[in-house]
């Protein structure tokens, strides 16, 4: 009997079991349907929230219910497959791990990019990826001068270093950005970017006319316009300022277009500072705006609602006032830049803008509320430094801010080139030719890592500072040319207090020390007092310093006629600038092949009184304080100068070629470049001169001229050429290729450069 009841007992809790499991089940999804979401920030959220009721809700959780069990049945079908190949992409199902945790559009820690749009009414159930993996993001950026290209690398590298998308930039530039960032992204070659420039001076028109007290200038108010200027049929775009840093993928940017509504053109943030309240000071009176207003230093530009929906003119008057065109309707306002222009549209149609979340602009200007943007690292995504004092703005976070700015600022830019697997990117016919050259070459060769270097292009920037050049009249002007590293930084000042002309210096240096540069330039006055010295960095990439392609680098970038070259450890005599224009006259260097030697010699004082003539030149030689340059270590390399005749010559005289010449030449801006495949130490000015004789140039060493080389440590390239055995079997191997390819390209001439070279 007491099993009976026993057994009746177990059957009952069974049955029990039986009906509760499945209502609890249910009341566990029911529970998992609803969010805590956080109080919005502003006065517009609190608008679109509205509750769900009843009838509506009891169908969306049953249609929760059924999308769940159909999900686990797909998992298993999915787990129930042999494994796919790495390359293979995984169903987007996959993805729910990261899209677990949500937020309201206003929280801190959305991801997104991997948001999904609703389906029907079951917004947390099946989702589709709003930004596809190889779609395409455009970014618009008006920059222009010499600062802002500068400043716009940082702003580009903050961006590749979170993209996983394609990138295609579409810049507004003045002809110097342009000059500057096309050559960067040319040398740059990162994979899945396309760049293109437009003419700001084409938009100037729009806009010149427009009275602004804004620090940006004209170039502010060129993102009223952009529609007139980028593709027609391009329809969504990300504008940003140059003072801008990713902290985040742009993608979730990106993504944010997917939530416009209506006739949402514009993707703002809310402004904050108080500038708009009309409180900062006594009789302070600023454009109408809404709340806040918005600021632009960021924002989503729906281009084809925008064209639609608002242009701008000038009045027929002529009065200094912008009338915007507004479906119809006309509103008129005076102006100071292009954030009034857009809060003053707002303002009258709020419908226009979708309100972004504050850390999509975080603005660190003085006196802003952009601490109550984020709780958290984790919670930023865009830092704009909208002051004009810039990293010296008054933040209680600033420190983290510019830490952060820093590490972009110094970040090593060819870490960048890296691929988006997956991704079919446009043919880069410069990039292929590249690959194909090097897969020719023999990695099991000796000299490999020689014969790569030739063939690696180095990522360039050139004019890191501002430059100013007004060319000569007579066309007698002369530059001089240069290469260094960062070691060889203490000669800039001397060299700019003995040559007052022009000059092209190629810096060869890493992304932290291109900072160091800037800094250390902008703490010297000799050098912010001259604007007519071009800087070129070239970063460092490989293990050999690219001497040639650094020289060839700084002589493309002459503006002048004729251009001396020289090197970086030699002061030229403080009259040579002019001493040289003059001799472009005397011995007709427009109309002749002349190659003009400045006799070199050296110190070992780093301590000189510097002679102020060749008097006092032959009589430090005398003495033994000077010496002619390299005579106890390698006198082949300028004996054919003849310094016993220069000693008491008057008028120039010509000299011939002899082997392992190497003086330092003044020549047209048309001269043949320097042979790339010398690298480091040994032969890379011999190869010139060569060249040169090849090409009948005469050599003509100027009686009145000289050049002193001053004192330093031993470079590291050289310390390698004497104590390494193979790196001066490679040279020899290099020199000898190089004289044949003189010999098929210049013919019978070209034998004696062998014959000197078997007898020397």
């Amino acid at each position: 009997m007491l099993g009976m009841c026993r057994g009746r007992r177990k059957f009952l809790v069974a049955s029990l079991a039986l009906l509760f499991i499945p209502a609890l089940t249910w009341l566990y999804l029911s529970v998992g349907s609803f969010q805590v979401k956080p109080l919005p920030l502003s006065p517009l959220e609190a608008l679109s929230s509205t509750p769900v009721g009843g009838a509506g809700e009891r169908q969306a959780l049953e249609l929760r219910v059924r999308v769940v069990e159909e999900e686990n049945r797909a998992l298993r079908r999915e787990l129930s497959r042999p494994p796919r190949s790495p390359s293979a992409q995984l169903p987007s199902n996959n993805h729910r791990g990261n899209q677990s945790r949500t937020h309201s559009e206003e929280g801190t820690g959305d991801n997104e990019s991997q948001k999904a749009v609703t389906v029907g009414n079951s917004s947390d159930c099946v989702r589709h990826p709003v930004v596809d993996k190889c779609e395409t993001i455009h970014v618009a950026i008006v920059c222009a001068g010499y600062n802002a290209s500068r400043d716009v690398v940082t702003l580009v590298k903050s961006v590749l270093f979170h993209r996983r998308n394609p990138l295609h930039f579409h810049f507004i530039t003045d002809s110097i950005a342009q000059q500057i960032l096309s050559s960067l992204f040319h040398t740059w070659m990162v994979p899945a970017v396309r760049v293109d420039f437009y003419d700001a001076d084409e938009l100037k028109s729009e806009v010149s006319w427009i009275p602004n007290k804004h620090y940006s200038g004209i170039y502010g108010l060129m993102k009223l316009v952009l529609t007139k200027t980028l593709p027609s049929d391009l329809q969504r775009v990300i504008v940003l300022d140059t003072d801008i840093t990713f902290a985040t993928d742009i993608a979730e940017l990106w993504a944010v277009f997917h939530k416009f509504k209506g006739q949402q053109v514009l993707g703002l943030v809310e402004n904050q500072s108080d500038w708009y309240l009309g409180n900062l000071w006594k009789n302070h009176r600023p454009w109408p705006a809404l709340g806040r207003g918005f600021n632009t230093g960021d924002f989503t530009l729906y281009l084809k609602r925008y064209r639609r929906h608002i242009s701008f003119s000038r009045l027929k008057n002529g009065q200094p006032k912008y009338v915007v065109f507004l479906c119809g309707d006309i509103i008129s306002y005076m102006i100071l830049c292009l954030q009034d222009i857009f809060n003053a549209v707002i303002k009258q149609n709020p419908f226009l803008v979708h309100q972004l979340p504050c850390f999509w602009n975080v603005q660190l200007s003085d006196h802003t509320r952009s601490e109550k943007c984020y709780k958290d690292v984790s919670d930023l995504k865009v830092i704009h430094w909208n002051s004009p004092k810039k990293l010296r703005v008054k933040n209680k976070h600033v420190e983290f801010f510019r830490n952060l700015y820093l590490t972009f600022l110094e970040y090593d830019g060819n870490l960048l080139r890296r691929e988006l697997f997956g991704c079919p990117s446009e043919a880069d016919h410069n990039s292929e030719n590249l690959q194909k050259t090097l897969s020719e070459l023999d990695e099991d060769d000796p000299c490999y890592e020689f014969r790569r270097e030739r063939f690696t292009v180095h990522r360039t920037h050139l004019y890191f500072l501002h430059y100013e050049y007004k060319p000569s009249s007579d066309n007698t002007d002369v530059t001089l040319v240069a290469q260094l590293s960062m070691d060889r930084l203490q000669m800039l000042e001397a060299i700019c207090k003995h040559w007052e002309g022009p000059i092209s210096l190629a810096l060869y240096l890493s992304d932290a020390e291109a900072q160091q540069f800037l800094r250390y330039a902008q703490g010297s006055e000799v050098l912010m007092s001259r604007g007519n010295v071009g800087y070129h960095i070239v970063y460092k990439e490989g293990q050999f310093y690219p001497v040639n392609l650094l020289r060839n680098v700084a002589m493309r970038h002459v503006n002048t006629p004729y251009m001396f070259l020289s090197d970086i450890d030699f002061l030229p005599m403080y009259s040579l600038y002019e001493y040289l224009r003059k001799s472009v006259v005397q011995l007709d260097m427009a109309n002749t092949k002349k190659a003009l030697v400045v006799p070199a010699f050296e110190t070992l004082r780093y301590r000189l009184s510097y002679p102020k003539s060749k008097a006092e030149l032959l009589s430090q030689l005398d003495m033994g304080t000077l010496f002619t340059f390299r005579y106890h270590v390698w006198t082949k390399g300028h004996a054919p100068t003849n310094f016993a005749k220069w000693r008491t010559a008057t008028t120039p005289y010509r000299v011939q070629w002899e082997a392992d010449f190497e003086p330092y030449v003044m020549v047209r801006r048309d001269s043949p470049e320097y042979d790339r495949r010398f690298v480091g130490f040994g032969w890379n000015k011999v190869a010139h001169i060569m060249e040169l004789d090849a090409q009948e140039y005469e050599f003509v060493v100027l009686p009145n001229a000289f050049m002193i080389h001053m004192p330093h440590a031993p470079s590291f390239d050289i310390t390698k050429f004497r104590s390494n055995k193979q790196y001066r079997v490679c040279l020899k191997t290099l020199k000898e290729e190089f004289q044949q390819n003189m010999s098929r390209r210049y013919g019978f001439a070209a034998l004696k450069y062998m014959t000197a070279e078997n007898n020397s």
